[in-house]
């Protein structure tokens, strides 16, 4: 048997692409207690280097991040600039747009993935307070059905605001 391009260990995050963040924050809350939500704008101003589909991006996401156990939860309204977001919100509608897989390594585990034959369709770098988060994003969807996101998580993620408040320390 051989064997795989990329040992997946955990799905460490599902996101939702949606028109409207805070309606949709609210209704998660409101029906499944799904929360605080952290919410960031993901642009040129918060993170060092953007791509899209192999060009420089210059894009902004607003994104409600919510834990659910030790899954995360994700909710991203595109706001302007051209991402696969965008394009997927456009030709679906609203909808899981990705899952993410975290992973050790990022660098050698994403060249790992591109030498078997699966592009970086977007990407940034230099996220989180002190930049040193990464993703990116896999062209997996003709294949798998759901585009895959490698990700390595900044050490203290940006928070613009929370949803409904923040969390209480315990």
């Amino acid at each position: 048997m051989n064997e795989p391009a990329f040992k997946m260990e955990w799905i460490s995050q599902i996101c939702i692409v949606v028109k409207d963040l805070d309606k949709s924050m609210e209704a998660y809350w409101r029906i499944f207690g799904v929360g605080p939500w952290r919410v960031s704008t993901l642009g040129p101003e918060t993170a060092t280097e953007l791509t899209c589909r192999g060009k420089p991006g210059s894009f902004h996401l607003r994104i409600g991040q919510a834990s659910i156990g030790e899954l995360a939860l994700e909710l991203i309204q595109p706001l302007d600039g051209d991402t696969l977001h965008k394009e997927f919100l456009e030709k679906f509608g609203e909808g899981v747009q990705h899952l993410c897989v975290r992973t050790k390594g990022f660098e050698e585990a994403r060249d790992r993935m591109c030498a078997t034959g699966y592009q970086v369709i977007q990407s940034a770098s230099g996220t989180g307070v002190t930049a040193d988060g990464a993703h990116a994003y896999f062209d997996t969807a003709a294949e798998l059905g759901v585009v895959f996101e490698m990700s390595s998580p900044p050490t203290t993620w940006r928070a613009d605001s929370w949803y409904p408040a923040p969390p209480t320390e315990a």
